[in-house]
C-alpha cells in the first residue's frame, strides 16, 4: 500500500519527521509531495523546493530513504482542482496522511482515505516559529532533525530569513 504525505516543509522539522515515521507505520511506501515547490525566497515560502528535498532526504537513516520518494507540487491557485494536480505528479496512493484541515477535507470530498497526523508540541514545533527562532537567534536546534540544522547552516539561513520576515 502506498501513502501520501504533503507539506511546505518549510523547513522540515521534527513533527514532520514524526509524520513520516507515523505514515511509515501503516504503508509500504510514501510518496512526500513537496508543496508550493515553485516558491521561494518569499515570507511563508523561504526555501527553495530543492533545499527542502536535501532538508528531507538528509534527515532520513536510508532504511527510511528506500520507502520513500519525493515529488515537488506546484501551486496551481485552484482549490477545486488541486487534489486532480497532485495526482498528476505523483504515483498512485491508498491514504493521504496530512495534519492540514483543508488538505484532509479536499481529499474526503472524494472519497479518498485520509489519515490525520497526530501533532507534536504544535505551539513550538511549527515553521512559523523555527523560522522566527532562527531569524532572533533563539535556539532552534532541537525542533530539526541534524540532516535540517545542517542544511539550515549551509545555506545561511539567519540572512535569508533576516532580509525576508
Amino acid at each position: 500500500m502506498n501513502g501520501l504525505l504533503i507539506g511546505r516543509f518549510q523547513p522540515f522539522h521534527i513533527g514532520h519527521l514524526f509524520a513520516v515515521k507515523f505514515a511509515l507505520s501503516s504503508v509500504d511506501k510514501l510518496w512526500i509531495g513537496i508543496g508550493s515547490s515553485n516558491k521561494s525566497n518569499e515570507k511563508r515560502n523561504p526555501f527553495t523546493a530543492d533545499e527542502r528535498k536535501e532538508m528531507i532526504l538528509s534527515s532520513l537513516d536510508s532504511d527510511t530513504r528506500n520507502r520513500v520518494e519525493i515529488y515537488y507540487v506546484p501551486d496551481i491557485g485552484d482549490h477545486e482542482r488541486w487534489t486532480y494536480h497532485v495526482e498528476s505528479i505523483v504515483p498512485k496512493y491508498d491514504v493521504v496522511f496530512s495534519n492540514d484541515d483543508f488538505t484532509l477535507s479536499l481529499y474526503q470530498k472524494r472519497g479518498i482515505k485520509v489519515v490525520p497526523v497526530p501533532l507534536l508540541e504544535r505551539e513550538m514545533v511549527s515553521g512559523t516559529n523555527i523560522r522566527e527562532m532562527i531569524t532572533i537567534d533563539k535556539d532552534w536546534s532541537d525542533l530539526v532533525p541534524q540532516g535540517t540544522k545542517d542544511v539550515l547552516l549551509k545555506i545561511g539561513a539567519k540572512q535569508r530569513l533576516s532580509k525576508i520576515l
